[in-house]
C-alpha cells in the first residue's frame, strides 16, 4: 500500500478507537475518544468533513439504508449522528459504558457491548428504545459482528477465548464457540461470502465456521481492530505500528498480503470496499498530535 497523500492533522489530541468506512456515501467515520468527538472524512479527498461532540466515544456502526452513524461511549451512552447536518438526532443511557457496536439492518437493532463488562445492550435503532440487556459469558467483551443471513450475532470475549453466539429472536446467548489458541480475543470479522468468523489475539490469527468448525490458524500481529472488505475477501488490520492486509481462503487461512508500516500509535484501521484504500488514524506517542492517512493498493 502507498500513502495517497501525507498524514493530516486531526483537532484535538486525544487519540482513536474503533473507525468504519460507508463506502456508498463516501464517508470515514473515526471514534476519536478523548476529543469526545466523532471524526468524518470524506472517502475519496481524505479530508476532513467535520467532528461530531458524542461524548468519550469508542464503536461506530452506520446504517446501509438510511445512512445515520450510531456511536457508543464511554459514558454509557449510545447516539445516532446525522452526518450530513452534523448533529446528535437521538441517544439513550443503557446503563453501562459502551465499547464496539454493530447495526442489523434487517431488524433495525443496535447491537453495544459494555467495556470491561458482561453485557451487550440492545437498542431500537427506530424508536430508541432499549429492548434488552442480554448476559454474556465470561468478561470483557471485545468486537461483535453480525450474520446477514441469520442475524446471529458473534461476540467475542476476551476473558474466556471463546464466542458468544447471541440469537436474534431469543436475544440471548444460545451457544459459545471456544478458541483456546486465541489469548485475549481482538478483532472479530465475519465473511459472509465464506461464511467464516476471523478472529486474532495474543499473535494467533484463527478462522472458524458459523457453526463453529475451526478451519485453521496462522501466527499474526498483535492487533486491535481488523476491518473486512467483503468485495474482495480481504482484511486489514491495525497493529504493530501500521497495519497488515491478508487475503481470506474459502475453507482454508489466511494468506498474508503486505504489511505498511504507518506510526507505533497506530491500532484502528478501515478500509474501503469501493477502491479498497485504507484508512489509519493514531494519536502521536510523543504527543505530536493526532492524524488520518489514506493509503492506496500499489499499481
Amino acid at each position: 500500500m502507498i500513502p495517497a497523500a501525507p498524514p493530516l492533522p486531526v483537532p484535538v489530541y486525544s487519540g482513536f478507537d474503533y473507525v468504519t468506512i460507508d463506502a456508498q456515501r463516501r464517508r470515514v467515520y473515526a471514534a476519536h475518544g478523548g476529543a469526545n468527538r466523532l471524526l468524518i472524512l470524506d472517502a475519496d479527498t481524505g479530508k476532513i468533513v467535520g467532528q461530531v461532540r458524542v461524548g468519550p466515544v469508542h464503536g461506530v456502526a452506520f446504517d446501509p439504508v438510511g445512512g445515520h452513524v450510531f456511536t457508543g461511549s464511554g459514558d454509557n451512552v449510545v447516539s445516532e449522528v446525522d452526518p450530513v447536518t452534523l448533529k446528535v438526532v437521538n441517544h439513550i443511557d443503557v446503563g453501562g459504558s459502551v465499547d464496539a457496536i454493530a447495526y442489523d439492518p434487517f431488524n433495525g437493532r443496535i447491537y453495544a457491548d459494555e467495556d470491561d463488562g458482561a453485557r451487550v445492550f440492545v437498542v431500537d435503532a427506530k424508536t430508541f428504545k432499549l429492548v434488552k440487556t442480554i448476559a454474556i459469558p465470561g468478561h470483557k467483551p471485545e468486537y461483535l459482528a453480525i450474520n446477514p443471513k441469520t442475524h446471529e450475532v458473534y461476540q467475542n470475549i476476551d476473558s474466556d477465548s471463546e464466542i458468544a453466539v447471541i440469537d436474534a429472536t431469543t436475544m440471548a446467548v444460545s451457544r459459545t464457540i471456544p478458541t483456546p489458541e486465541i489469548k485475549h480475543n481482538h478483532p472479530l470479522q465475519y465473511d459472509a461470502g465464506y461464511d467464516q468468523i476471523v478472529i486474532a489475539g495474543g499473535g494467533v490469527m484463527s478462522v472458524y465456521s458459523s457453526a463453529g468448525k475451526k478451519v485453521g490458524e496462522i501466527p499474526a500481529g498483535r492487533f486491535d481492530q481488523c476491518d473486512l472488505d467483503p468485495t474482495q475477501h480481504v482484511l486489514a488490520c491495525g497493529g504493530d505500528g501500521g497495519f497488515t492486509r491478508y487475503q481470506l481462503q474459502r475453507g482454508g487461512v489466511p494468506k498474508e498480503l503486505d504489511k505498511t508500516a504507518v506510526d507505533a500509535g497506530v491500532h484502528t484501521v478501515a478500509i474501503d470496499s469501493k477502491t479498497h484504500a485504507v484508512f489509519a488514524v493514531w494519536g502521536d506517542r510523543d504527543g505530536k498530535g493526532d492524524f488520518v492517512q489514506k493509503f492506496t493498493p500499489s499499481p
